[in-house]
C-alpha cells in the first residue's frame, strides 16, 4: 500500500515542507498580530529578568540602618479560609525588622479585600501580635493598589514627622515599588530603604509564582497610565 505524503514529511526536500511562520508571514492580515505578538511576548521576558534580578539583589542587601518605621505592604488577607502566607511573609519581614532594632514602628498599609470583605491592615497588625511583637502600630486601611499605599501612607508617614522608612515586600513587588518611590509617590526628603519578605509563595515559587507572573503586566499598567 502507497504511503500518502503531506507537506511536513521530512522525508520531503525542504522546499516542499510546510513551514507555518512563512504562511503566516506571506499573510498581511496575520503579519501583523505575530509581530506583535513577539514583540510583547520579548517585552515581558525582558521585563521578568529584569524584576528577578533586582530581586536577587535586594534578598542579598538587606537593611543596614534603623528607620523611623517599616511600612509593610498588603496583599490579600485570607486564603482558602487562613491567613494568607504571602501576606504573613510579609509581616513576619517586618516584625524581625522590629525586634532587630532596624524599625522603630510598623505601618500596615492595605484597604479592605473584595474576596471576603477582610481589612488587610488588620489582619496584618492581628498577625503581628501574635507574632509577639508589642511595639507601635499605624494602619492604613483603605489602599487598593500598590501606588494608593504609597500615596494615603505618605500622609501618616508626614503626621508622624518620619523622616526614614524601610518599605517591606515580596522580592518581585520591589522594582515597581522603588519606581513609585522615585516618583515622590512616598513623599519627598525621606531616607529609603527596601527589605524582601522570603514568604512562603516566594520560597515555594520564586518567579514563577503567579503574582511574580503577573508582575511584568503592572510594570507595563504603571508606565501606560503614566505613573513613572
Amino acid at each position: 500500500m502507497s504511503r500518502t505524503r503531506f507537506p511536513l514529511d521530512l522525508n520531503l526536500p525542504r522546499s516542499r515542507r510546510f513551514n507555518p511562520f512563512a504562511w503566516v508571514w506571506r499573510r498581511r492580515y496575520l503579519r501583523y498580530p505575530m509581530l506583535l505578538g513577539v514583540l510583547g511576548a520579548s517585552l515581558y521576558v525582558a521585563l521578568w529578568l529584569m524584576i528577578w534580578q533586582h530581586a536577587r539583589t535586594v534578598l542579598t542587601h538587606p537593611p543596614t540602618q534603623v528607620a523611623d518605621v517599616a511600612m509593610v505592604f498588603g496583599n490579600r488577607a485570607y486564603l482558602n479560609g487562613a491567613p494568607n502566607p504571602c501576606l504573613t511573609g510579609r509581616v513576619d519581614e517586618g516584625v524581625r525588622l522590629a525586634d532587630n532594632g532596624l524599625a522603630n514602628a510598623l505601618l500596615f498599609s492595605g484597604g479592605r479585600d473584595i474576596e471576603d470583605n477582610r481589612v488587610e491592615a488588620q489582619v496584618m497588625e492581628t498577625h503581628a501580635r501574635a507574632q509577639g511583637y508589642v511595639g507601635e502600630v499605624w494602619r492604613e486601611e483603605a489602599s487598593r493598589s500598590s501606588l494608593e499605599n504609597m500615596q494615603l501612607s505618605a500622609a501618616i508617614v508626614s503626621e508622624k514627622k518620619a523622616r526614614s522608612v524601610i518599605l517591606v515586600s515580596e522580592p518581585y513587588h520591589l522594582w515597581r515599588i522603588q519606581r513609585l518611590v522615585e516618583r515622590g509617590y512616598l513623599g519627598e526628603g525621606l531616607t529609603v530603604q527596601y527589605a524582601a519578605a522570603p514568604s512562603y509563595c516566594w520560597n515555594t515559587w520564586g518567579m514563577f509564582f503567579k503574582g511574580s507572573l503577573r508582575e511584568p503586566l503592572a510594570v507595563v499598567a504603571n508606565f501606560i497610565s503614566g505613573y513613572y
